[in-house]
């Protein structure tokens, strides 16, 4: 990912703010605007927010200088989070370098659209997704103490740079196996000399930066059969941190959902919610807070035809919602990307019939669908948050 240092200048951004008119005009012309879901989410002390990019202007992309984007962000949006911009592959390019040039961009927008901002993630604790740098490092022979060094250094570079401006992370993000429910090792958790310790330090360093954020393990686990062990293993998580003292507030369920085929949403919603109630009740129990962190509907097994296909996306969709809002600890929802034409899963998840992905609230000519107006009516049938 290139990191070169790209300046919006005024002129840029007027002429951005130009084309707006001519690239959205099935939004814009709409002869009544429903409420934004925002504020919607607002009357019920929830928020509603979504992933977005950084992108020079006039780039074809999910980002805020692309104004078809932005203006999505706008209308719907009272939370963002940077999609890739905040990881360590995209903000520390050597181990003694770091690079915020995207971050404070993306980060400067949302807050002139007074918008707040999530930060997403302080240890994405997966060896893939680690910088290359950070695979092979050499950790010396003192690896413990310089493994904590390099960790903590990331973290408070991050959290002081926008300390009060930053006010909920993602501190750690999948570090449980989701095929045996068990901690990762990395190069970094071996350095450390094991996961648990490195884990805890992480929130203790992140609490210790910004004392007054919220801290976020963010996970994968689902509602969907077959997600037994890894929701397991989170709960084996959270408990632990919970014994030892850990600064966890908040447990972030990605949901990125994904209907086994196209049965009616109420049979497939009877099948999944008792174990997954379960699931969330645990978590509630031991205190924690809950997020929606990376909504989405995947919907590679339903059928080509669009009108049914985006009818049992909302339908699967509302089912889900149905049980996540019935939790007065679950606050946000962010979307995984507010249209069609940027998600990650056209080339994650694609479909066998090479047709586009229809997975987030707006299509890619940036019209809205079904999923929008369901979740439009689950926030207002939602009880207010006290």
């Amino acid at each position: 990912m290139s990191l070169d240092t790209v300046r919006l200048d005024r002129r840029t951004l007027l002429a951005g703010a130009a084309t707006a008119a001519a690239t959205l005009p099935l939004v814009a012309r709409a002869t009544s605007v429903p409420p934004g879901l925002n504020a919607l989410a607002t009357e019920k002390g929830m928020r509603i927010g979504s992933a977005f990019a950084w992108s020079p202007p006039g780039a074809d992309a999910g980002s805020f200088a692309n104004p078809a984007y932005a203006a999505l962000l706008q209308r719907d949006c009272g939370l963002l989070v940077p999609e890739n911009q905040l990881k360590w592959q995209a903000t520390r390019p050597a181990p003694d370098r770091f690079d915020f040039t995207h971050v404070d961009a993306m980060l400067g927008w949302a807050e002139a659209h007074r918008m707040a901002m999530r930060g997403h993630t302080l240890l994405w604790h997966k060896t893939e997704y680690f910088p290359r740098w950070l695979v092979g490092y050499d950790f010396g022979a003192t690896a413990a103490s310089a493994a904590e060094r390099l960790l903590t250094t990331h973290i408070e570079t991050v959290c002081k740079r926008y300390a009060g401006r930053i006010h909920s992370y993602d501190v750690v993000n999948e570090t449980v196996d989701e095929k045996t429910g068990e901690l990762r090792e990395t190069s970094l958790s071996r350095a450390f000399g094991g996961t648990v310790p490195m884990l805890d330090h992480a929130f203790h360093a992140a609490r210790a930066a910004a004392p007054q954020a919220q801290l976020v393990y963010n996970d994968y686990m689902s509602w969907e059969p077959g997600n037994a062990a890894h929701r397991d293993g989170v709960l084996r998580l959270l408990e632990g941190f919970r014994k030892r003292g850990v600064p966890v507030d908040a447990l972030g369920v990605q949901s990125h959902i994904e209907p086994a085929g196209d049965a009616p949403a109420g049979l497939l919603a009877a099948r999944q919610e008792k174990p997954w109630r379960a699931f969330l009740d645990a978590v509630t129990g031991m205190g924690y807070d809950l997020l929606i962190t990376e909504f989405d509907v995947a919907d590679q097994h339903l059928p080509t035809d669009i009108t049914l296909r985006d009818r049992q996306v909302a339908d699967y969709a509302g089912a889900y919602l149905d049980v996540m809002f019935s939790y007065p600890q679950l606050r946000d929802l962010l979307f995984w990307g507010m249209c069609d034409r940027y998600s990650w899963l056209k080339g994650f998840k694609p479909r066998k019939d090479g047709s586009t992905p229809r997975v987030a609230p707006y299509d890619s000519g940036f019209r809205p669908k079904p999923l929008r107006d369901t979740v439009a009516a689950k926030l207002i049938g939602a009880a207010t948050r006290r």
